[in-house]
């Protein structure tokens, strides 16, 4: 009972970030269950997602064009006209957010002060991941021999490596906000 009591803190923060890792994940897949259509191929949430990213290669001066998979669940890209990519479910970035805000709830303090930090990190990391993904699609149109280093290595490092830097930044706010109550 001595250490349930002494590790309070830590089984709180544990049962909080796995609660709300697995409540937020739950209701992701009850709308991934929900949310076909052939408009929004995939689902809504990766249709966009692929939607803004192509948006953002014809920004850079590059011919972006997107179309539904119908063998796959997948919005494929073209850049210049060459198929590069598929931009799957997996690709929006939702697995990532879940994670981070769970973690921003484990660790909360104020309700506004999270509520605000949730929003603008969800902000952060959706627009990263726009950002990613037609980086991604030009670096592997313009270096198709870096498809590993570019897809499995790089690109993940910067996108979790963010959401590190995010909750680092979290969790001195926190700190900081418990040092000025006391």
């Amino acid at each position: 009972m001595q250490v349930l009591k002494e590790n309070k803190r830590v089984i709180l923060f544990l049962m909080v970030f796995v609660g709300s890792y697995f409540l937020l994940s739950a209701v992701y897949h009850w709308y991934l269950s929900l949310t076909f259509s052939p408009m929004h191929y995939p689902d809504f949430i990766t249709y966009y997602v692929a939607k803004q990213s192509n948006d953002l290669i014809n920004t850079f001066g590059y011919i972006g064009q997107i179309f539904p998979m119908p063998n796959h669940p997948a919005v494929a890209q073209f850049v210049n006209g060459k198929h590069i990519t598929r931009v799957v479910e997996g690709c929006n970035a939702v697995s990532v957010i879940i994670l981070f805000v769970s973690f921003v709830l484990a660790f909360a303090k104020k309700l506004k002060t999270t509520l605000l930090f949730i929003f603008s990190g969800v902000s952060i990391i959706y627009a990263l991941n726009i950002l990613r993904i037609s980086l991604l699609s030009i670096g592997l149109y313009e270096y198709p021999e870096a498809q590993t280093l570019l897809h499995d290595i790089l690109f993940p490092i910067v996108i979790y490596g963010v959401v590190l830097c995010l909750w680092v930044i979290w969790v001195k706010i926190v700190l900081k906000t418990k040092g000025n109550e006391e």
